[in-house]
């Protein structure tokens, strides 16, 4: 498997912990040198670990947070 280069480049948010101590952040994120994208995703407390989640571009996030707005 690749090594994987990732950068987090601002921390926004945390959404939860669970007992471990891992955090559902979301933050923004250059992978592998690329351009930055909002990152959701869960990460171990020295964010040396993480977890399966998904990258948006700053469009995708607008219209995701325009669908949550929506939400009840």
């Amino acid at each position: 498997m690749a090594d994987i280069k990732y950068e987090i480049i601002e921390e926004i948010g945390v959404l939860s912990e669970n007992s471990r101590g891992w955090r559902k952040e979301l933050n923004l994120v250059s992978w592998n040198g690329a351009a930055p994208k909002y990152d959701l995703r869960d990460w171990a407390p020295d964010h040396e670990k993480m977890g399966k989640g998904i990258t948006m571009t700053a469009d995708e996030a607008k219209v995701l947070k325009g669908l949550l707005d929506s939400v009840e």
